[in-house]
């Protein structure tokens, strides 16, 4: 009878355990992937992923390339994730074209990829993008700028400071949104550089920092010292673009237009350093990213598109002191309020 109770409730607590442990065991890991740790947009994405991940009970790895453009980097980290058995990946790759197999490796693992800020090509070698839309952030300081300059901008004399020779997808729709709203045609819209609008004074790389753009802008004038329109991927470069001018009395020369909303970028609106910005929303995009991850780790559920798009925009607002008729803007002061970094 002992025996026999003994065996009953031994059975018992193995089939409990057998019920019960996937659940008890199993914990959601997430990695987030950015290209650098350096840059505050990647800094605040970081910070919006962390407090997601607390908030979701989410095991939380992150990574970041040496520099923008770092891809072997960024492979390893993928790798990583794979091998520990990661739930999902947010990453924001650094070329959106040589890490596609590796993220179709990671997929394939079964896991969720999410690319956010910089969408992969084509889009959907990720399961889902989280991203301003950044041709439209592009458009809207071109439209912006050509407004300003009004009947000058038929005459403008234009340096665009891009982020990299890999011309990624954030690159060139920030690129080909800006001269579209400037009004310029961009030929094939995946190519930077092969306009023939004789405004254009020229194209260089910057790696989205302050010294790529100082060098960038220095480089550019010599070309032609009379550039008054200058785009920038971002602030960082638009404030070595800044420091360029100064250094050779050309400060109040040229009107600078740039991406990013980070606090820094703003205040140089308020200082009259760049001329107009467009604001992104990093944090967002890294906390909706965590979200769709503990969504999918329970549901097997994967996040949808904006309709119409074939990712999911997290917004964007132009922010500048000077605005003008029809394009709807921020002030820097109430930029200051929504900024980031």
């Amino acid at each position: 009878m002992t025996k026999t109770l003994s065996t009953s409730l031994l059975a018992t607590v193995a089939l409990a355990a057998l019920t019960m442990s996937p659940a008890a065991q199993a914990e959601t890991a997430a990695c987030l992937i950015t290209k650098t740790d350096t840059n505050p947009f990647f800094v605040k994405m970081k910070e919006g992923a962390t407090a997601a991940a607390e908030e979701n009970g989410i095991t939380l790895s992150t990574f970041a390339g040496k520099i923008d453009g770092d891809v072997e980097t960024q492979v390893a980290a993928v790798e990583s994730c794979i091998a520990s058995g990661a739930n999902g990946i947010l990453i924001t790759p650094t070329d959106s074209r040589a890490l596609t197999p590796v993220v179709t490796q990671a997929r394939d693992a079964g896991i969720l990829v999410i690319a956010l800020d910089t969408p992969f090509e084509p889009a959907d070698v990720a399961d889902a993008t989280f991203a301003t839309d950044n041709f439209k952030a592009g458009e809207l300081i071109g439209q912006w700028a050509a407004a300003k300059l009004g009947d000058g901008a038929a005459d403008a004399k234009i340096a665009l400071l891009d982020l990299n020779p890999s011309e990624v997808s954030v690159d060139y729709l920030r690129d080909q949104g800006f001269l579209t709203g400037f009004g310029i045609d961009v030929k094939e819209p995946t190519d930077i550089g092969d306009e023939d609008d004789p405004r254009i004074v020229g194209h260089d790389v910057t790696n989205g920092n302050e010294e790529g753009g100082r060098t960038a802008m220095e480089n550019l004038l010599q070309i032609d010292p009379g550039i008054n329109v200058v785009y920038t991927i971002n602030e960082p470069a638009a404030a070595g673009a800044y420091e360029a001018l100064k250094a050779v009395g050309l400060e109040d020369q040229a009107l600078i237009v740039s991406v990013d909303g980070g606090c820094p970028g703003v205040q140089n609106v308020a200082e009259g350093v760049i001329g107009a910005t467009s604001m992104q929303f990093p944090l967002l995009m890294a906390s909706l990213g965590i979200e769709a991850i503990a969504d999918f780790a329970e549901s097997g559920a994967k996040p949808e598109a904006t309709p119409g798009l074939d990712f999911f925009n997290t917004g964007v607002e132009l922010i500048t002191d000077e605005p003008v008729d029809g394009i709807p803007s921020l002030t820097s002061a109430e930029g200051l309020e929504k900024c980031w970094g």
